[in-house]
């Protein structure tokens, strides 16, 4: 059976004392929660803090980003390497505000996932389209686009470490949310996308997340559908309770 996750994008938000008491308060809420996956990405400079607060809990960690190098003179960056030494086991790669802010494409993204792989971390993989391509019907081309041009090269045997992420980027931050229809669709047209490239098998068991503004309220709705198997979630994450309750609404 394909795993249910729910995955919490703190993006740039929490001093080190707040997202350390943030995990804290996360892990004694974590009873409730029963056969889904937690994992949690807080700014990189919790990345340590939180592997060891996680340690021998239900809460995996995992970073932002990472960078398409292995190592070198790139000011700034984090590797691959860097993240699981610090004891990350995923990244988010691909990310909307990614694209839209720092320009990045399908082919930098294919090799960020390359590196994570090769350094044993499992990459959670967004796409989606924006609301200009949602209006003009161009959402499936888009994301066909996007899933061929980041998992090229990627063979069969890799997919079984990879995670996806649908992100209608109009309903990210503006309080918009796909409807469970519109949901569920792209789901299947992503896994009928992924089972065309690389079979049956893989495609039904990957995991593949809805990251549109899912908070409490609507989260079990959208996880009812067949093929949305959890949440890459934002603000949401913030609040212990609202993160718990997300992973609950199965």
């Amino acid at each position: 059976m394909r795993k249910q996750i729910v995955a919490g994008n703190w993006k740039m938000n929490t001093t080190f004392s707040d997202g350390a008491e943030l995990i804290k308060q996360i892990i004694l809420k974590t009873d409730s929660v029963k056969n889904t996956q937690l994992i949690i990405a807080p700014p990189f400079i919790l990345t340590s803090e939180a592997g060891k607060l996680t340690s021998n809990t239900k809460i995996e960690v995992s970073g932002q980003n990472c960078s398409n190098q292995a190592k070198g003179a790139f000011t700034g960056e984090v590797s691959a390497e860097m993240l699981k030494s610090a004891g990350a086991n995923h990244v988010i790669l691909g990310h909307s505000e990614r694209r839209a802010y720092y320009l990045e494409t399908n082919g930098l993204i294919n090799e960020k996932i390359k590196i994570s792989l090769e350094n044993n971390l499992t990459p959670i993989v967004c796409c989606g389209e924006v609301l200009d391509e949602r209006e003009n019907n161009e959402h499936f081309e888009v994301v066909s686009k996007q899933i061929k041009g980041m998992f090229y090269g990627i063979n069969a045997e890799d997919f079984k470490n990879i995670i996806i992420a649908y992100e209608p980027v109009w309903a990210i931050g503006t309080g918009k949310t796909a409807t469970p229809i519109q949901a569920q669709e792209m789901h299947k047209f992503i896994r009928e996308t992924i089972m065309n490239s690389y079979g049956s098998e893989i495609a039904e068991n990957l995991s593949i997340l809805y990251g549109g503004s899912c908070k409490p309220s609507n989260a079990k709705e959208l996880f009812a559908n067949p093929d949305v198997d959890g949440g890459l979630i934002g603000g949401a994450s913030l609040s212990a309770d609202d993160f718990i309750a997300i992973a609950n609404s199965f």
